[in-house]
């Protein structure tokens, strides 16, 4: 396991044990641990740093990078609705970076997310549904290679429905600086509670489902047909399986651990798309595929 990820692990376990108290001084002031600082009950602040293990960096169910990959992240949200966020990606070894063209990054951040965004969770009854809205605006900056821009930008949008026995999630994304796509991803998710019940699980596993689809920008943007030219059409893009499993280690500090198969079922163009997107890593022909098997770890602390 990667050493930044080690050091951030013990410092999970270290917060669990610096925050194990709720603090709360006069006039309504308080501060419980998950949850942040509040004033007669009303959200103030809240913040949350964490950082993820991939075995592969993936993009739409296809390889962005088949070594593995650090994403550091860190946001602080105000009154329960506006936050602001940043996420970086670090390559782990050198491979990514000498395959894909942008040289020899281990250990190096190669790119950067600055985000804002609204959010908040709305109580639909009295037991326990809830709707989650989150509309966010990221300006994504890649580390120059000699001199080139990939900058780009994007609006995103998720609805996702809570409390039920099948968990709904739908998400939107919109380029507006490279080409100019649109990706719309749904999701079907249950969780089950291995260890305690309800908020108050301690471990809980959840088996997910989703599928992607891409408008004509998105899908050229990303897929190559064996011809070597980009495909050029819009449709039913890749399709996930996910097992995730969380470890509520005390009131603010979470440990998780994914494993996912991705494949293009639906359309043989598509699949074929993934192949060539696939292929360009080369390695023997070991990526010349359209499945993909991969995994990770992570840990979230939350002030």
């Amino acid at each position: 396991m990667s050493s930044k990820f080690a050091v951030a692990f013990a410092a999970g376990m270290m917060a669990c044990g610096a925050m194990a108290e709720e603090s709360e001084a006069q006039s309504g002031w308080a501060y419980n641990p998950g949850e942040g600082l509040s004033y007669d009950e009303n959200p103030i602040m809240s913040a949350e740093f964490g950082l993820s293990f991939d075995s592969k960096y993936m993009t739409y169910g296809t390889v962005d990078g088949p070594d593995p990959i650090l994403t550091p992240s860190a946001s602080v949200t105000f009154f329960d609705w506006v936050y602001f966020g940043v996420e970086a990606i670090y390559d782990v070894t050198k491979g990514n970076g000498k395959r894909g063209g942008y040289g020899n990054r281990a250990g190096k951040w190669t790119t950067l997310d600055n985000i804002v965004g609204l959010a908040h969770e709305f109580e639909l009854d009295d037991d326990g549904h809830t709707l989650s809205v989150d509309f966010n605006y990221i300006y994504e900056y890649l580390r120059r290679y000699h001199s080139d821009m990939g900058d780009t930008q994007y609006l995103n949008l998720e609805l996702g429905l809570g409390g039920y026995i099948v968990e709904p999630t739908l998400s939107i994304e919109r380029d507006l600086m490279a080409d100019d796509g649109t990706y719309v991803n749904v999701s079907l998710a249950h969780t089950f509670d291995i260890i305690g019940e309800g908020d108050e699980a301690e471990l809980t596993l959840t088996p997910s489902i989703a599928q992607g689809f891409g408008n004509t920008q998105r899908v050229r943007g990303y897929l190559i047909q064996d011809n070597g030219e980009a495909l050029d059409h819009g449709g039913i893009m890749d399709t996930t399986l996910q097992l995730d499993l969380e470890y509520k280690l005390c009131d603010n500090v979470t440990l998780g651990a994914y494993v996912a198969y991705s494949d293009y079922w639906f359309d043989s163009n598509m699949r074929e798309g993934a192949r060539g997107h696939n292929a360009e890593w080369g390695n023997g022909g070991k990526y010349d595929r359209s499945w993909n098997v991969y995994g990770g770890l992570s840990v979230t602390v939350a002030f």
